[in-house]
C-alpha cells in the first residue's frame, strides 16, 4: 500500500518548518497542499517561505509550488493528478513522501480522493451566488445536508459557491456515484498551536510582510497585467490589498481587516481539521513549541 506522512495546521504554526526538518532526517520530499502556492510570482500573500525549504545548504525537493503562473486558475481536479504524479516520482526516487499543508480541501483531496471531480461547474448557481455576502453563502451552504456538508469545503466564498454547485447537481442527479482514488496508509501529524499564540504569530507575521513587499507584491502583479478582479480571486491578502490600492480602504484599515479576516480563516481551518478527526482521520498532535528535534523524534516514533 502507498505510504504517506501527512503534516498540517493552521496558518502560522509552523508545518512547513517541521516538514522540511523531518524531510532532512529522513530522506524525504515534500508535497506541498496549499491552494495558491501553485502559482508563480504570489510568494509572499501565499506565504511560501522557499527559504525554509533549504536547511544547513542542502536543499529540500519540494513539489507543487510555484507550478503555474499567476492568473491561472487552478482547480481541485488538477491538483489530484498532479499530487498523483508527485508521488509517483518520489516513490521513483525511493524517498518518502510528506505531505505539508493547511488547506483541508486539497489535504483530503491527497489523502482520500476527490469524489466530486465529476461535477462540472454551474453557470446558474455561479450567477446566482456572484454578489452575495459570506454570511448570505453561508446561509445556502446550512440548506445543504449535513451528510454531505461533512464532505464539502466552506473555508473561503469560492468553496463555499463549488459545494452549492456540487449539491445541486446531486440533488438533480440521483444515479451519480463517487470515483475510485488510490489507498494510502497514512500517517498524520497536527502542529498544536494555542489560540493565543496563533493570533500573536499572525498579527505579527502580517505586519512583517506588509512593511516587507506584500504591497510591492500586488503592484507587480497588476503591472504584469492581472486585474484587480483577477487577484481577489486568489484570496484574503490579495483581496483586501487590492481594496487598499483603489483607496478604498486605508492603511490601517488593511492592516485591521485583514489582520482579522486572516484569523477568521485559520479559525474554520481548525474546524475542518476537528472534522477530519470526526471522520475518522487520526491526527497525532505535536506541539509547535517543542524543540525542532523533539517534534521530528515524535513522528519518526510514530512511523516506526
Amino acid at each position: 500500500m502507498n505510504k504517506l506522512i501527512t503534516i498540517l495546521g493552521p496558518t502560522a504554526s509552523g508545518k512547513t518548518n517541521l516538514a522540511c526538518a523531518l524531510a532532512l532526517d529522513i530522506n524525504g520530499e515534500i508535497i506541498s497542499a496549499d491552494s495558491r502556492q501553485v502559482y508563480t510570482g504570489m510568494d509572499i500573500g501565499t506565504g511560501k517561505d522557499i527559504e525554509e525549504y533549504t536547511i544547513d545548504g542542502k536543499q529540500i525537493p519540494y513539489h507543487l509550488i510555484d507550478i503555474k503562473p499567476a492568473g491561472y486558475k487552478y482547480n481541485i481536479y488538477e491538483y489530484q493528478t498532479d499530487f498523483l504524479d508527485a508521488y509517483k516520482k518520489i516513490e521513483a526516487n525511493s524517498h518518502q513522501a510528506i505531505l505539508c499543508g493547511g488547506s483541508g480541501l486539497y489535504l483530503e483531496t491527497a489523502l482520500s480522493g476527490n469524489t466530486f471531480l465529476g461535477i462540472s461547474s454551474s453557470d446558474e448557481i455561479r450567477n446566482e451566488t456572484r454578489h452575495l455576502s459570506t454570511e448570505e453563502l453561508l446561509s445556502r451552504w446550512n440548506l445543504i445536508s449535513d451528510k454531505l456538508k461533512s464532505k464539502l469545503d466552506f473555508s473561503t466564498d469560492k468553496r463555499i459557491i463549488r459545494s452549492l454547485e456540487i449539491a445541486d447537481y446531486i440533488s438533480k442527479h440521483p444515479e451519480w456515484k463517487e470515483a475510485v482514488y488510490p489507498e494510502f496508509e497514512h500517517t498524520i501529524v497536527g502542529v498544536d498551536i494555542d489560540r493565543d499564540s496563533r493570533r500573536e504569530k499572525i498579527t505579527n507575521r502580517l505586519s512583517v510582510r506588509l512593511n516587507n513587499g506584500l504591497i510591492e507584491e500586488v503592484e507587480t502583479l497588476i503591472e504584469s497585467g492581472l486585474s484587480h478582479e483577477d487577484l481577489s480571486y486568489y484570496g484574503l491578502e490579495y483581496k483586501w490589498i487590492c481594496k487598499y490600492l483603489k483607496d478604498e480602504i486605508s492603511k490601517k484599515e488593511l492592516f485591521e481587516g485583514l489582520n482579522i479576516a486572516i484569523h477568521q480563516f485559520s479559525k474554520r481551518q481548525m474546524t475542518w481539521f476537528r472534522r477530519m478527526e470526526k471522520q475518522g482521520y487520526h491526527i497525532n498532535w505535536v506541539n509547535t513549541f517543542l524543540p525542532m528535534e523533539e517534534k521530528v523524534q515524535f513522528i519518526k516514533d510514530l512511523i516506526k
